[in-house]
């Protein structure tokens, strides 16, 4: 870190690498607590292979500004969707005859045309799924982006994440993870609120 902040002035931005490889949530969030502060602000902090949306407004509140992953091709794939409330795996019995769209409000091409009952039938089966299924995980993050951004320009971003914590566990038996709720605390914002 002392080395790349040497060079910083000579730098377009920044790349954080190496984070969801397969450690532990704690260690993904340390990582995020030692570096992202101490880069500069004035420019862009990338961190690389984030596509899971609570570590997308995990990033964005320890100083995060970019984000890649296959994370939404890659789940698409298996007939899953992201929606507010975590994902649904519509290849599941009880999705066989819900007419209802993936996501109410959502405008993708997939929501547009599909039922959860279109997709019961060809999720993990047709490649036509994984595409549409695609357009609309990645139409989420994208709105879940703008979401942050109109939070954070309206300096209402802590009740964003507070709101988006509750909303994305509401159905999680478990309710919010320590870990989540322990990453949010190191940036002063209490989801258990």
């Amino acid at each position: 870190l002392k080395g790349l902040l040497k060079r910083g002035k000579d730098l377009p931005g920044f790349a954080i690498g190496g984070l969801a490889g397969g450690e532990g949530k704690e260690d993904f969030c340390r990582v995020l607590e030692i570096a992202l502060p101490k880069l500069p602000f004035n420019k862009p902090r990338y961190v690389m292979g984030i596509g899971y949306p609570i570590d997308i407004v995990i990033c964005t509140a320890f100083g995060g500004d970019m984000y890649d992953c296959v994370f939404p091709s890659r789940t698409a794939r298996f007939g899953n969707a992201l929606v507010p409330e975590g994902t649904l795996r519509l290849k599941q019995a009880q999705y066989k005859t819900d007419e209802r769209k993936v996501q109410e409000d959502c405008d993708c091409i997939c929501c547009l045309n599909y039922t959860r009952k279109d997709l019961n039938k060809i999720a993990g089966k047709e490649t036509e799924a994984s595409i549409v299924l695609t357009y609309h995980n990645l139409r989420y993050l994208m709105r879940l982006c703008e979401q942050m951004r109109k939070a954070i320009e309206k300096k209402t971003f802590k009740e964003f994440c507070i709101q988006f914590t509750k909303k994305l566990y509401s159905l999680e038996k478990d309710g919010i993870p320590k870990w989540v709720s322990d990453a949010f605390a190191k940036v002063d914002i209490d989801v258990l609120k």
